[in-house]
C-alpha cells in the first residue's frame, strides 16, 4: 500500500494507531505531524486518546495560523511548526517516548546507530536538544537547531525522540529502527561488551549492499509461484505482529523452481506486502521493474547450494541481535525445544553483505539451520516457511530467555547425556 496516496489525516491516524498498538507510547503520550503540498500542517489533537484516534480527529494549521478542527492541536505543536521552519526538505514529524529511547534519555545518552548497517543507514547521526519544558519555545527553539544542523533524529533530555523525514512512512520506519537499537543495546548490555561497526566497515557495506542483475519479464505466473508470494506476505506480516523485525527490515523468500525463487521486496512496508509486491528470481535475474531484498544473493546461493531448503528467513529480532552485537554464544542447549529447533549456531564475523554468498551458503547443514552474523541478521533456513518462523520465534524466545537469566544466576545447560538422548529420540544428526 503506497500511504503516501492517502489523505494527510487518514495517515496520521493509521500510524498513531500502529504506534499504540505496539505499545510504543501512552494513551496521552505522542504527537504527530504532516506538512502538505499548501503548506498545511495536519496534526494529531492533545488530550485525545491516542488508541481510538480517526481521521475526523485531526487537526489543520493554515500557514497564517489559523487552526481548524473539532479539537485543540497538541501542546507541542510549535517545535514541530519550527521544525518545517528551518528544514523545508521534511515533509513529516513524529514524536514519542517509547520506553528504550526514554531509558536513554532520562540518561542523556544517545543510542549507537552503528551497531547494524541497516540502522545506520536507516538512522543515520542522531542529535540531542537540551531539556526545557514541554510545550515551551525555549522547547521548540532547542529541536529546531537540532534538525537545522541537519540531523534528522533527535534525542530529547528527560522527554523523548523527534523524528523528521520526507514522509510520515519514512519517519515511523526511522523510529521502530531508533526504539530498536536502543533496546538492543540495553540487552546486549547484559550479555557483555556491546561492539559497533567502524566507519569504514559501514561504507564497505554502503557500495555493497545492491547487488548487480539482469531482468527478465515475468510473462506466466504458476499456481505454486502464486501461492508461494501469498504465502511471504502473510508470514512477514505475521513476524512484524509478533514482533520478529520492524516495519522495514527482514527478507523473506521461497524456492518455486531449481533455479527460480520469491522474496520479498526491499524496504516495502512488512505490514502491508500484497502478492504483486513480491520479487521473482529466477536464473539469477530479477523480475523486470522491482528491487528484491539486498539479500537476494544469499539466498540464491543458500537454494543453489541446498536442495533440501525451500525457504529462507534474514531479520534482526531483537533478543537474537543482541547475541550478534557481542562476543556471548547463542547457546541452544538450554532446554530441549531450543536444542532440536536451534542446533548448532555459527556466527560469521562480517556483516552478511561482506561475506561472499557461497561462503554463508556452505555454513549450513543439517545439524546447522541457523547461521548469525556479527552487527548485521540472523539466517533461518527450512523445508517449510512454518518450519522457518517456527525455528524463527524459538530462537528469539530462547534468547530472550538467556538475557533474562543473567539477572537469576549461571546457566546451566543441557550435558552430553541428555544432549544425545534428545538426539536419539527425535533422530536428529
Amino acid at each position: 500500500m503506497d500511504m503516501n496516496m492517502l489523505h494527510p489525516a487518514e495517515q496520521l491516524a493509521i500510524i498513531m494507531k500502529r504506534i499504540y498498538t505496539q505499545r510504543l507510547t501512552t494513551t496521552s503520550g505522542g504527537n504527530l505531524s504532516i506538512r502538505d503540498e499548501n503548506g498545511d500542517v495536519w496534526m494529531t489533537p492533545g488530550t485525545i486518546d491516542k488508541g481510538n484516534l480517526t481521521r475526523d480527529d485531526m487537526v489543520c494549521i493554515k500557514p497564517d495560523g489559523t487552526v481548524i478542527g473539532r479539537h485543540k492541536p497538541s501542546s507541542e505543536y510549535p517545535f514541530h511548526l519550527k521544525i518545517y521552519e528551518v528544514r523545508k526538505d521534511l515533509k513529516a514529524v513524529l514524536h514519542a517516548h517509547p520506553t528504550g529511547l526514554v531509558a536513554f534519555s532520562i540518561v542523556r545518552k544517545v543510542p549507537n546507530t552503528g551497531l547494524t548497517p541497516q540502522a545506520y543507514f536507516e538512522c543515520g547521526q542522531v542529535g540531542m536538544a537540551k531539556y526545557a519544558m514541554t510545550g515551551s519555545s525555549e522547547l521548540g527553539e532547542r529541536i529546531a537547531e537540532v534538525f537545522a544542523d541537519q540531523y534528522d533524529v533527535a534525542m530529547l533530555e528527560n522527554h523523548g525522540v523527534v523524528v523528521g523525514a520526507k514522509c510520515l512512512w519514512e519517519a515511523f520506519g526511522i523510529f521502530e529502527t531508533m526504539e530498536f537499537l536502543s533496546r538492543l543495546e540495553i540487552n546486549a548490555g547484559i550479555l557483555g561488551e556491546v561492539k559497533g561497526l567502524h566507519t569504514d566497515l559501514l561504507e564497505r557495506y554502503k557500495k555493497a549492499q545492491f547487488p548487480e542483475m539482469g531482468e527478465f519479464v515475468c510473462e506466466v505466473h504458476t499456481s505454486a509461484e502464486k501461492a508461494a508470494r501469498k504465502n511471504l506476505c502473510d508470514f512477514a506480516a505475521r513476524a512484524y505482529r509478533q514482533g520478529l523485525i520492524n516495519c522495514v527490515q527482514g527478507s523473506f523468500s521461497e524456492r518455486v523452481g531449481e533455479h527460480s525463487f520469491v522474496i520479498t521486496p526491499h524496504h516495502n512496508d512488512r505490514l502491508y506486502l500484497a502478492p504483486e509486491d513480491i520479487v521473482m528470481i529466477e536464473k539469477g535475474k530479477k523480475e523486470k521493474g522491482k528491487t528484491p531484498g539486498r539479500m537476494v544473493e544469499v539466498h540464491r546461493a543458500i537454494y543453489e547450494k541446498h536442495p533440501e531448503i525451500n525457504n529462507i528467513v534474514i531479520c534482526q529480532p531483537m533478543n537474537t541481535m543482541a547475541f550478534a552485537v557481542t562476543d556471548t554464544p547463542l547457546d541452544s542447549k538450554t532446554i530441549p525445544e531450543s536444542y532440536i529447533m536451534m542446533r548448532d549456531i555459527p556466527k560469521l564475523p562480517d556483516p552478511i553483505s561482506l561475506t561472499k554468498p557461497e561462503t554463508v551458503a556452505e555454513m549450513f547443514n543439517e545439524s546447522t539451520p541457523i547461521v548469525l552474523a556479527a552487527n548485521d541478521s540472523v539466517i533461518v533456513t527450512g523445508e517449510s516457511m512454518l518450519k522457518v518462523f517456527d525455528r524463527l520465534e524459538v530462537t528469539e524466545y530462547s534468547a530472550m530467555s538467556i538475557v533474562m537469566s543473567r539477572s537469576q544466576g549461571e546457566i546451566v545447560p543441557i550435558d552430553e547425556k541428555g544432549l544425545e538422548e534428545i538426539r536419539k529420540g527425535f533422530h536428529l544428526k
